[in-house]
């Protein structure tokens, strides 16, 4: 058997964040049937790998041997060079239980501030897993490099895009139209690569 994505097939999205999903969805161009693992009763596993690919596998894998559905996962997070890369993996955890993001974005600027604050370059890294039940995991990665804004910038996306502005622009993936940040982002580019592997 060839395993591949087969337009209008139900996936469970491995994630409890419905803008997530979204982003998943309109990013598959509508032709799939996207659940949440929130909305089918999937607990959240704890991401416990050293990697983004290492916790999408995990993430994907959990979630398509729970529900018996094909599971796609995104473990993705921002990173910061005058931070060593972080916050990373970490990303989320950044934003606390609450997922405030306010309070993770000013713990970015705070750290980059005791760090000398002149070094801005920040890259948004995406890893893709696709999971079968009782069958492979398909992984891919994707990125974008640009630097951070302060104060923040807009009120469309989610997570750390009001303080990231993608090289080449001049606006925050917060302040970009959807549709324009969904053709170039990190998510994006992985999805690209997911879509060259398995949609045929």
């Amino acid at each position: 058997m060839k395993f591949k994505l087969i337009r209008g097939m139900r996936l469970v999205a491995a994630t409890h964040n419905p803008g997530k999903a979204r982003e998943i969805a309109a990013l598959l161009d509508g032709n799939y049937e996207i659940v949440t693992a929130a909305e089918v009763n999937l607990p959240e596993p704890d991401e416990t790998e050293s990697t983004f690919v290492g916790n999408a596998v995990l993430k994907a894998r959990h979630a398509a041997d729970r529900s018996g559905l094909v599971a796609l996962a995104d473990d993705s997070g921002l990173s910061v060079r005058a931070l060593d890369g972080a916050p990373g993996i970490f990303s989320a955890r950044w934003a606390g239980p609450d997922k405030d993001f306010a309070h993770a974005m000013a713990q970015v600027e705070r750290r980059l501030e005791e760090a000398g604050g002149h070094d801005r370059f920040a890259w948004f890294t995406s890893a893709l897993a696709v999971a079968w039940p009782e069958g492979p995991t398909v992984v891919v990665e994707g990125r974008i490099d640009g630097a951070l804004a302060f104060p923040p910038r807009g009120d469309r996306g989610f997570g750390y895009d009001p303080i990231f502005v993608p090289e080449g622009h001049s606006q925050t993936f917060g302040e970009m139209d959807p549709v324009a940040k969904d053709a170039m982002s990190h998510r994006a580019r992985a999805f690209a690569r997911l879509k060259a592997a398995l949609v045929d």
